[in-house]
């Protein structure tokens, strides 16, 4: 990308202890001169599946908590990272992400995944295809969301998803549809992400369907720099209109960034150099991270980072120094 691309920060939070202190967090989040508040889409709670998946209890389901995001501010973009789209019917979830994008205002980045979760998709009785299915079914619903969006009746008729005879309500406010966002580690989806979405958001390859060292080592610098050549060779003449998010899940705004990624690394035998070079973490000051963002942006062409709830507030001066920059 020849015109980096200005900085864009969000917040990602999976969980709330109260309808008020998600409505005061939605808030800072904005006051803090954060561009997005996102949430991820998971729905069990604890026991032995989501400890076999090792991740965060999400208590709050995404949608309404969404809704309660956006209804309690006045500016601030709301975002899932990502809707799995397995665990809605096609057009209930098109119709949802067009009612957010409705009742906020035009508000709505739409973040979608194919699914990797496995334990959380035998917990609830969901089929867990193999990757290529998987894959192939956003593909269409891409095309459906763009079909409901649309005008006129929907005659959709695909592999995995079949609707007629009805036309899509409401239509979004942000035409022809919000922003997509795709992320993934694997080669295919950050090709279909380069293909057709606005936003590619770099991840792990979850392959291994937990959270795990598998996963984190898919997402070193030298991975993550594989992945955006896949991006740029499938984007070809859309390449500039992409924007690059990563999130940067072990942001810890500290004086010793050094010690707190050799406390990371060293239960999963990763080293602190590899966890410190990793877009997915930034360990330091704020001017040290600051500077690691500029660097990674020339580098790399990421300039929208997406840090998790408990850093929001170390992290601000970050934001108020590069946001829009």
């Amino acid at each position: 990308m020849s015109q980096p691309r200005p900085f864009r920060f969000a917040v990602q939070s999976y969980a709330a202890d109260s309808a008020q202190q998600w409505r005061d967090r939605a808030r800072r989040v904005e006051d803090l001169g954060y561009s997005a508040f996102h949430l991820a889409d998971h729905f069990i709670g604890a026991g032995e599946a989501l400890e076999a998946a090792n991740h965060p209890i999400q208590n709050i389901a995404s949608v309404p908590a969404m809704a309660v995001a956006a209804e309690a501010t006045s500016t601030l973009r709301i975002g899932c990272r990502v809707f799995c789209i397995d665990y809605r019917q096609p057009a209930i979830l098109a119709k949802e992400a067009c009612t957010l994008d409705f009742f906020s205002g035009g508000r709505l980045e739409l973040g979608l995944g194919a699914g990797w979760l496995r334990s959380e998709y035998e917990a609830a009785g969901i089929p867990f295809d193999k990757p290529s299915v998987r894959i192939s079914r956003l593909e269409e619903m891409i095309r459906f969301l763009r079909a409901f969006a649309g005008e006129g009746p929907i005659d959709f008729q695909g592999d995995h998803i079949k609707a007629k005879d009805f036309e899509g309500a409401p239509k979004p406010i942000q035409k022809p549809l919000p922003p997509i966002m795709i992320g993934g580690g694997s080669r295919r989806i950050l090709e279909l992400a380069a293909r057709e979405a606005d936003i590619v958001s770099l991840n792990f390859n979850n392959r291994s369907g937990m959270l795990g060292p598998d996963g984190v080592s898919s997402g070193t610098e030298e991975a993550t720099l594989e992945k955006i050549g896949w991006i740029r060779e499938a984007a070809g003449t859309r390449l500039g209109n992409l924007e690059l998010e990563v999130g940067a899940y072990f942001t810890v705004v500290t004086e010793d960034g050094q010690a707190a990624a050799e406390a990371f690394g060293a239960p999963m035998g990763i080293s602190a150099e590899a966890v410190l070079s990793s877009p997915h973490a930034l360990m330091g000051t704020p001017e040290e991270i600051i500077d690691i963002l500029q660097r990674r942006r020339d580098r790399m062409g990421i300039s929208y980072i997406t840090v998790p709830d408990r850093e929001m507030e170390g992290f601000a001066p970050v934001v108020k120094a590069l946001a829009g920059q």
